[in-house]
């Protein structure tokens, strides 16, 4: 399995308003076009966060631990139908409506720029990892906090977390 580098992703103004077009090659090969994001961070009752294992085979930080859902938004998606979709899609869970919006935000590496719509979702049912990933499971917070800093995590997972915090722990 392998990314499809010609899959096209819109390219957006720090609004999310679409400007043009580009390929997923073109927006992960350095160019730091600018292009839309969902993150979900998935918690049960008892608090743990859910994280997914990327695969190997991913072009951006493989075999990491990553935020239980990110997915690109497709040409002609909105936000709310792109999460859907990838909830469905990686963690085989079906919604109904959006999940929670926290905020959004640039994040930018040295081999992209995304704009980040993040959300939190309460879920308690049953959660099914696709084979886009390497699996997933719930992390306490403690084992969460003691892993962070150790190349356990991807970098965008960590900065999110600690960023948002406050509100994913509420």
């Amino acid at each position: 399995m392998q990314d499809n580098n010609q899959e096209m992703f819109p390219i957006v103004d720090e609004e999310g308003n679409i400007v043009s077009a580009a390929t997923r090659g073109e927006c992960h090969g350095g160019s730091k076009l600018l292009h839309p994001v969902v993150h979900l961070h998935l918690f049960n009752s008892k608090g743990e966060i859910y994280l997914q294992k990327r695969p190997e085979w991913k072009d951006i930080q493989p075999g990491k631990w990553d935020t239980a859902v990110g997915g690109h938004i497709d040409l002609g998606e909105s936000v709310s139908q792109a999460l859907i979709r990838e909830v469905r899609e990686e963690l085989g869970i079906r919604l109904d409506e959006a999940p929670t919006p926290l905020a959004h935000y640039v994040f930018e590496s040295d081999r992209e720029r995304e704009l980040v719509f993040v959300h939190k979702l309460i879920h308690d049912g049953e959660v099914c990892p696709s084979d886009e990933l390497d699996g997933g499971r719930f992390w306490t917070k403690e084992e969460l906090e003691a892993s962070i800093g150790k190349q356990v995590f991807t970098p965008n997972f960590e900065s999110e977390y600690l960023r948002f915090e406050k509100v994913l722990s509420k």
